[in-house]
């Protein structure tokens, strides 16, 4: 039994996490290859190794003939009936090699094929690996800038953190821990090259998964996110349960939970808005904090014109066009905002006064004969409560 054999393939496996059947496989191979190297060729080589035990096997196929021309793939007659003596003209006899007989540099070769074939596992385990983490959210450390891009340590694997990926006056010191989005997992001759991002925005969204257990079981949906990354982020969420508030699972207990992610993100400012399946309402909900007369949108054209009081147009509009600009992205609407003094002049206002009276179906007779049914109604005795009143004030 080939104890020292065995023992080594399982330390191999524990380490490298490589399997012992792909270990075994490559001593096959290079055994194949030792006598590819040792006789010129190996086609009839066959190589049989017993997978509890470790003892291998390695013998010639050779064709039983009159005259032998090539011995490495044919045996004379005599010889082979002194194997067998059943053995006749044309039978194939299976002749065992020695790995001892091997030279030098045909072992080296074999020793070679193995350790080529163990690293390439070990890529291979290490892709497969981290393949699985791709638009996922992990937890590295910093090891070092390289130019202006960050080298970040995942465990097994340095990852790539480019300056295209980080956040504009985001500053990294070695040993630091901080959590990356993965981008993309690639399988190169060199091992798994792994490029990660601090400024996507699924990165906001796997850092809610991960504080807000109502995410996390599907329970509220994120359904949509827009963000700059550094300054603020919006994000539109809804609940599946009508007992469960959207809003509120994702802010937590005094704002615990949505300052959990603000923290990881630096100071990032993060509206929670509550997702509507009427583009006016969601597009209203995206504005806030700013508050909104009117919204006049359009599905199809995918625009939306929106009315909000004078004091509340720079708010709407944000810092530099921000809020404006983040709700479009979030809504996906091309939003058009105006101020109530803007929308009379433009003709705007009087079209949405006009939607309202029909909305409110506005009935001046109605309304008449409901001022007389409240006027006989009033008695006497309402009057004279109502005189005291007046001469007690």
């Amino acid at each position: 039994m080939n104890t020292e054999l065995m023992e080594a393939l399982e330390v191999l496996e524990k380490e490298k996490n490589i399997s012992k059947d792909t270990l075994l496989e490559a001593i096959e191979q290079s055994l194949i290859q030792a006598c590819k190297n040792h006789f010129g060729k190996a086609d009839n080589v066959k190589v049989s190794i017993n997978a509890q035990t470790g003892d291998f096997k390695v013998v010639a196929e050779k064709t039983v003939v009159d005259l032998v021309q090539d011995p490495i793939m044919e045996i004379a007659l005599s010889d082979a009936k002194r194997a067998d003596s059943r053995y006749e003209l044309g039978d194939i006899v299976p002749v065992e090699i020695k790995s001892k007989e091997f030279g030098r540099i045909a072992t080296q070769n074999a020793k070679n094929v193995i350790l080529q074939k163990i690293r390439e596992e070990e890529r291979k385990v290490l892709f497969d690996q981290y393949f699985e983490k791709e638009h996922d959210v992990v937890t590295g450390v910093v090891q070092r800038y390289v130019g202006r891009n960050v080298s970040i340590n995942l465990g097994k694997v340095d990852a790539l953190l480019t300056e295209n990926e980080q956040v504009k006056g985001e500053k990294f010191e070695p040993t630091q821990r901080v959590k990356v989005y993965v981008l993309e997992v690639k399988n190169t001759t060199k091992g798994p090259k792994v490029m990660v991002s601090r400024t996507h925005p699924e990165l906001v969204k796997r850092l809610f998964e991960s504080e807000v257990s109502e995410v996390a079981e599907g329970i509220v949906e994120i359904k949509s996110i827009a963000r700059e990354a550094g300054s603020r982020t919006k994000m539109a969420v809804w609940s599946n349960d009508p007992n469960v508030d959207a809003v509120g699972a994702c802010v937590g207990m005094n704002g615990s939970r949505v300052n959990a992610v603000v923290n990881e993100l630096n100071g990032e400012k993060i509206d929670i808005i509550t997702w509507d399946e009427n583009p006016a309402l969601l597009i209203e909900n995206a504005l806030s904090p700013a508050k909104v007369i009117s919204v006049m949108a359009d599905p199809e054209e995918k625009t939306a014109k929106v009315i909000v009081p004078d004091y509340q147009l720079s708010l709407a509009i944000g810092k530099e066009g921000q809020n404006a600009r983040l709700a479009a992205r979030l809504t996906g609407f091309k939003i058009d905002i105006k101020s109530e003094t803007q929308a009379r002049e433009a003709g705007d206002f009087d079209y949405v006064e006009e939607e309202y009276e029909e909305e409110d179906n506005y009935d001046e007779s109605a309304a008449e004969e409901e001022t007389i049914s409240a006027e006989e109604n009033f008695d006497e005795n309402d009057v004279e409560t109502a005189e005291k009143a007046g001469d007690e004030e």
